[in-house]
C-alpha cells in the first residue's frame, strides 16, 4: 500500500499470541494482546518484569529467535501484516521504518568502530545515501540529541562517552533514517534521574519534530505519564487495561492498575502514616497461570466461582469506547472509595550519634594516560571534606548523580578503601584509616551493606541457608552449627521468606527474593549501620514497595542506622529522615527531608527535584533541565563544582562562582547549603513540586 494514501494506525496489533517452545512444553508468553499506535502518537506499555512487554516488541521486530512463534493474531505495520513479508522486505523495514532502542546502549554499539561511522552506516545502507550526505545527516542528528561538539563526538569511540551520551547516540542512530515507528525498551533504566529527564524530553521533542510514532516500554509510571498519550497496562502476558493517560491514571478500572499505583511513593506520602502497600503474593510463572483471571490470586476483589471460571475478555468501560479493561467486576467496584491504608507504623525514636564523619577526603592517584599507564599522575578528588552525623534509628539518604562520590564514601566506610584525610568515627572510635582486613570482627559486623544488584552478590553454587550461615560463622555468632541454623531460620522469618527457602539455590528465587536474602545476610551480625546502595533500583515497583517496607520494619525493631544511597528522589522523600545531596565529591545540601524538599534549595537539588517523574496527573512541576554532562573528578571545574551547569550562576555578582568554592551556609535549623547566591535569591525561590489537590488530602 503506498505510504501517501495510508492514514490508519502505524502499528496495529490484534489478538496477538506469542509462545516459546521448549523440549518439555509450550510456554505462552503473550495472549490475546491488542494495541494500536496512530501516526505521531506515543503509547506506553507498562507492567512488571516478565509480563511480556519486551516479547511484544520483539514480535513487532519479527525477532523472536528460533524458539519463539506467533501462534495467533496479527501485527500490521501501515496496514500490512508483518508475517506476510519475506526476509528482504523485513530487512528494508527494520532500521529504516521501524527502529528499536534497547535498555543497555552498549548492546547496540560496536566498541571497535567510531561513532560517526556507525551512524553513517544507517542511511548509506537503507537509503543509499552518499558518504558526504550521511556525514552531514549524522552531524545534524547528533546536534538534535543535544550532544556537545558533534564533530568530536563523531570521531570518538563508544567507551569514551558516558552512559547518558551513549544512550543519546543510540537514539540518534534510530532517528538517522526518520523511522515511522520507534520502539523504546526501558531506554532510561540505567541512567541518572537528571540524564533520564533530559533523554525523555529529547524523545518527546524529537517525536514531535519527526512525527514519529512511539511504543514506550517501561515499568516507571511517572515516565509514561510524561512521555505518552495513551497507556496499556500488562499483567502476565495479557493487556489488562488500555486507555488515554487521563483515563487510566484518573479513572483506573482494573485492580492490578490500582495495586501498581498503591505500591509507588507519591509526593506527600508518609512512611509511618501512609505506608506503601505491596501487591500480595507472587507473579505467576507462564506455565503456572491460574484458571480464569490471571490476577485473581492477588486481587482484593476476587470472587470465587466467578473470577476463576473462564478466560476473561477485554471490555469497553461504559461511556468511553477507547478505555478498556479485562475485569469482570469493573462495574461493581467502588473505584472512588478511599484505599484501605496499610497498618500505620510508629517511627522509632532517633537516638544518639552512632557515626560521625569529619572533613573526610578520599583522593586517588591515577595515570594521566589511563590506557597505557606511565606519564604524569593525576589526582581524582572523589570525596571533598564530607562532614555529617548519623544517629541510631535514623535513615540518612545520600543522593546525587553517578560519579558524585556516593559509592566511594560507602567503600571508605566499609573499609574497602581508606580515607586520604579526615575521620570516620563509629561510636567515637576512628575507623576511616583502618582497612577491612585489620578491623575487628565486631566492627565488620557493625557496618554492613545491601547492594544494588542482588544477582551479583549471592554465590550461585551455595544454598540460601548456607550463605546466611557462612555470614554467621564470620561474625562468630552461635557456638555451633545447630545454633547458627536456628538463627539463620530466624533471619529468614525477619525478611519474610518461607523457611523452606533455606534449601533453595539463588537461581530458584526472583529478584525481590534474592534482595531479601542479601538483607538477611547484612543483618546476620546485628549490624548497627547498614549502607543500602540503590537497593531497590533493579526491582519492579511492586517488589520495591515490599523491600522498602521490610527495611523500615527491621530498622524499627533493630534500631539500625540506615544510609540509603539513591538517585531516586521519590523513594528518598518517602523513607528518609534526613537527606544529603552530593555533587562531584562535595556535600552541596544537607537537612531534614522537609527542608530539602521545600525552598530554598541548592540549584542542583532544585534540578534533581524537577527531574523526578511523578505518576500523578494532579501534581504540577517546575521544568528544569540541566545542560551538559557532569564534569570529570579528574578535571573538576574551578570554584563551585556545579558552576558549569548552574541555571542561577548569572544572579551571582562578578565571577565568584568560577573562582571560589562556596562556603557552607546555615539556612535555619540544621539546613545547610553550599552556594554563593544572596539570601534574597534564596528567599524568592519557588516550590519545584506543587502538590495541588494532593496537599489538601
Amino acid at each position: 500500500m503506498p505510504e501517501e494514501t495510508y492514514d490508519g494506525p502505524i502499528l496495529e496489533i490484534d489478538a496477538l499470541s506469542i509462545s516459546f517452545f521448549t523440549r518439555l512444553r509450550e510456554i505462552p508468553a503473550v495472549m490475546d494482546f491488542s494495541v494500536a499506535v496512530k501516526p505521531g502518537e506515543a503509547v506506553g506499555l507498562v507492567g512488571e518484569s516478565g509480563c511480556g512487554k519486551s516479547t511484544v516488541a520483539l514480535g513487532v521486530m519479527q525477532d523472536l529467535g528460533k524458539n519463539g512463534r506467533i501462534v495467533g493474531g496479527s501485527i500490521k505495520f501501515k496496514g500490512r501484516n508483518l508475517a506476510d513479508m519475506n526476509d528482504g522486505e523485513l530487512r528494508n523495514i527494520r532500521g529504516s521504518e521501524i527502529a528499536m532502542i534497547y535498555q543497555e546502549p552498549m548492546a547496540s554499539l560496536n566498541p571497535a568502530m567510531r561513532i560517526g561511522k556507525q551512524l553513517m552506516e544507517v542511511p548509506m545502507i537503507h537509503a543509499g545515501m552518499s558518504e558526504k550526505d550521511a556525514y552531514d545527516r549524522a552531524l545534524q542528528v547528533v546536534a538534535d540529541v543535544k550532544l556537545p561538539d558533534p564533530k568530536r563526538i563523531l570521531e570518538a569511540y563508544p567507551h569514551q562517552l558516558s552512559g547518558g551520551q551513549q544512550q543519546r547516540i543510540v537514539i540518534a542512530m534510530a532517528l538517522m533514517s526518520e523511522p515511522s515507528l520507534l520502539i523504546l525498551d526501558e531506554p532510561t533504566t540505567a541512567l541518572d534521574v537528571t540524564v533520564e529527564a533530559a533523554v525523555v524530553e529529547l524523545v518527546r521533542d524529537l517525536g514531535k519534530k519527526y512525527g514519529t510514532s512511539m511504543l514506550f516500554i517501561s515499568h516507571n509510571l511517572g515516565l509514561v505519564l510524561e512521555t505518552c498519550d495513551r497507556i496499556c497496562v500488562m499483567y502476565s502476558g495479557e493487556a489488562v487495561e488500555r486507555g488515554s493517560i487521563e483515563d487510566v491514571f484518573d479513572e483506573m478500572r482494573h485492580p492490578y492498575t490500582q495495586a501498581l499505583f498503591r505500591s509507588i511513593p507519591l509526593p506527600g506520602a508518609d512512611k509511618n502514616a501512609r505506608p506503601l502497600v505491596a501487591i500480595p503474593g507472587n507473579f505467576p510463572l507462564p506455565h503456572e497461570r491460574p484458571k480464569g483471571c490471571n490476577f485473581g490470586p492477588r486481587c482484593d476483589y476476587f470472587e470465587k466461582g466467578r473470577c476463576d471460571q473462564r478466560a476473561i475478555a477485554m471490555e469497553s468501560v461504559p461511556g468511553n469506547d477507547r478505555h478498556a479493561t479485562r475485569c469482570l467486576r469493573h462495574n461493581e467496584i467502588d473505584w472512588s472509595a478511599t484505599l484501605g491504608l496499610a497498618e500505620i507504623k510508629t517511627k522509632g525514636d532517633v537516638g544518639d550519634v552512632v557515626l560521625k564523619i569529619d572533613n573526610l577526603k578520599k583522593y586517588y592517584q591515577v595515570a594521566a594516560n589511563a590506557m597505557f599507564g606511565g606519564g604524569n599522575k593525576k589526582v581524582v578528588k572523589a570525596n571533598e571534606t564530607l562532614t555529617f552525623e548519623a544517629r541510631e534509628s535514623e535513615t540518612l539518604a545520600i543522593v546525587g548523580e553517578s560519579g558524585c562520590g556516593k559509592s566511594t564514601f560507602a567503600k571508605v566506610l566499609m573499609g574497602l578503601e581508606t580515607a586520604t584525610d579526615g575521620q570516620i568515627l563509629l561510636d567515637n572510635q576512628s575507623i576511616g584509616d583502618v582497612p577491612i582486613e585489620e578491623r575487628t570482627t565486631q566492627n565488620v559486623a557493625d557496618v554492613q551493606m545491601v547492594f544494588q544488584n542482588p544477582f551479583d552478590t549471592l554465590n550461585p553454587s551455595m544454598t540460601v541457608g548456607r550463605q546466611i550461615i557462612r555470614a554467621l560463622e564470620i561474625f562468630r555468632i552461635g557456638r555451633n552449627e545447630k545454633e547458627r541454623r536456628v538463627r539463620m531460620l530466624e533471619l529468614l522469618d525477619l525478611v519474610k521468606l518461607p523457611r523452606e527457602f533455606a534449601d533453595r539455590m539463588p537461581r530458584q528465587l526472583s529478584g525481590g527474593q534474592k534482595q531479601r536474602v542479601g538483607i538477611a545476610r547484612a543483618f546476620a551480625g546485628d549490624a548497627r549501620i547498614v549502607v543500602a546502595d540503590e537497593p531497590v533500583s533493579a526491582l519492579d515497583v511492586s517488589v520495591q514497595a515490599a523491600v522498602t517496607d521490610l527495611l523500615m520494619e527491621i530498622q524499627r525493631e533493630q534500631k539500625t542506622t540506615l544510609l540509603f544511597i539513591s538517585h531516586d528522589l521519590s523513594i528518598v522523600r518517602y523513607l528518609a529522615d534526613r537527606v544529603m545531596v552530593m555533587y562531584l565529591g562535595h556535600v552541596v545540601e544537607l537537612g531534614t527531608t522537609p527542608q530539602v524538599f521545600s525552598p530554598p534549595y541548592h540549584p542542583y537539588t532544585e534540578a534533581l527535584l524537577s527531574a523526578v517523574p511523578i505518576a500523578d496527573t494532579r501534581v504540577k512541576k517546575k521544568h528544569i533541565v540541566l545542560e551538559g554532562e557532569i564534569p570529570s573528578a579528574m578535571n573538576p571545574p574551578s570554584g563551585c563544582p556545579f558552576q558549569t551547569r548552574c541555571n542561577w550562576k548569572s544572579k551571582v555578582r562578578g565571577n565568584l562562582c568560577e573562582t571560589e568554592v562556596p562556603p557552607m551556609r546555615m539556612m535555619g535549623g540544621d539546613h545547610q547549603i553550599k552556594c554563593h547566591l544572596d539570601q534574597k535569591e534564596f528567599d524568592g525561590m519557588e516550590q519545584v513540586i506543587d502538590l495541588g489537590e494532593l496537599a489538601a488530602e
